[in-house]
């Protein structure tokens, strides 16, 4: 097992009614920057709940946080929280919205142009420099409830990138997964799908002597497996929610990918997808993961053939189970309203992949993977096999 450290101070409360508690989390006598997306909480009750809860502190709200959100939207909630002294940001919302208000707490006292968080992938690691923040998760799918991570959109270079650092874990998560009653079918199939990914971005690299890591991996796995295409049909089912809920934030919390490889070129190519055609992430993931899976077959083989074994209970040789474990995940995102080709969502792919590998070379991206064996060709293979 690789050397690690783990370090989560994450406070999660989980369960039904615990939105109730975001008074007593929440620091006294705080500024508060209650930030969210489309709207949906109003519709669901969720808004009101979070008034409620915080009565008697000052709130200013900012709504309007896009699905993979912008540079230039953030950057207007950052001059508020200049302006008006904010000491603490509420996230209220799905990913997208927990990972805005993470660059929203980055760049509001960064010491130079914010743009560089993401340009330069810059580590935040000094809590004194950052605004402290919460969330109270409504969509469960990215983890970032309970990691350091965040992916931002700038919309005026179509780009899609990654940043975190240490001093980005939320304060606390609240994860009630009675929210998820109201979310569209779509929704639902997307956050399972995106949270089976960043599993396999983590498991499905080469055997090594990880075991329980890898156990948990295959239990999260098989988790999502079962009760994906139930929830989706019936989110009332608390049973079936708390599941779900609960695998998304382990699936990216930072537990299973202690001590062994990770991978996330599935990740860093299917962002690409994202800023140029706007496709939901979890869909870019399985568009791009199996052909990942084919392309680099050879040195993903041994742990192909495992997950075949452990997960999907094939049997045959290495090699038959562990081409038959990936026909067996294209038909999981199937069966989780995936399509799986590009050309399901755009009709102007053909020069993506072109594009995508120059981006990697200009970027300097020449060796991605847990082995860093995909070169830009490789991407542009993978992409040109995902048309």
């Amino acid at each position: 097992m690789l050397n690690f450290e783990l370090y989560n101070p994450t406070n999660l409360v989980f369960g039904k009614g615990q939105m109730q508690k975001i008074a007593t989390l929440v620091p006294k006598g705080a500024k508060v920057l209650l930030a969210y997306g489309g709207g949906s909480i109003f519709k669901n009750g969720v808004h009101e709940q979070v008034i409620k809860s915080l009565e008697g502190f000052e709130v200013i709200e900012f709504g309007g946080i896009e699905p993979n959100p912008h540079f230039e939207t953030l950057m207007k909630a950052v001059a508020i929280i200049q302006t008006q002294k904010i000491d603490f940001i509420l996230a209220v919302g799905g990913g997208s919205v927990i990972d805005g208000v993470k660059f929203m707490s980055a760049a509001a006292h960064f010491d130079g142009n914010p743009i560089d968080i993401l340009q330069k992938r810059i580590l935040l690691a000094d809590v004194s420099k950052v605004v402290p923040f919460g969330t109270v998760l409504t969509l469960p799918a990215t983890g970032s409830e309970m990691n350091s991570g965040s992916v931002v959109t700038i919309e005026a270079t179509q780009e899609k990138l990654a940043f975190g650092g240490s001093a980005m874990f939320p304060k606390f998560s609240i994860c009630d997964p009675t929210v998820i009653a109201s979310l569209p079918k779509r929704q639902i199939q997307n956050g399972i799908v995106d949270a089976y990914t960043h599993v396999l971005e983590q498991y499905l690299t080469y055997p090594h002597d990880g075991f329980l890591q890898d156990r948990l991996a295959e239990s999260i796995l098989q988790t999502l497996i079962e009760i994906g295409p139930k929830v989706v049909e019936n989110p009332t089912d608390y049973a079936l929610a708390s599941n779900y809920m609960w695998s998304c934030t382990m699936a990216l919390n930072g537990l299973i990918q202690k001590g062994v490889p990770s991978d996330w070129a599935t990740h860093m190519i299917g962002h690409e997808l994202t800023a140029l055609y706007g496709i939901d992430h979890a869909r870019t993931l399985a568009i791009i993961a199996p052909n990942l899976y084919t392309v680099m077959f050879e040195t993903k083989k041994g742990k192909l053939a495992q997950y075949g074994k452990r997960v999907f209970q094939l049997t045959g040789s290495d090699e038959a189970i562990a081409q038959e474990a990936i026909a067996k995940t294209v038909a999981f995102f199937h069966t989780m309203g995936m399509d799986t080709k590009l050309s399901n969502y755009t009709n102007d792919y053909l020069k993506t992949a072109d594009f995508i590998e120059k981006r990697f070379i200009e970027r300097g991206w020449l060796g991605l993977g847990e082995k860093q064996n995909i070169t830009p060709e490789k991407v542009k293979a993978i992409v040109e096999m995902s048309y």
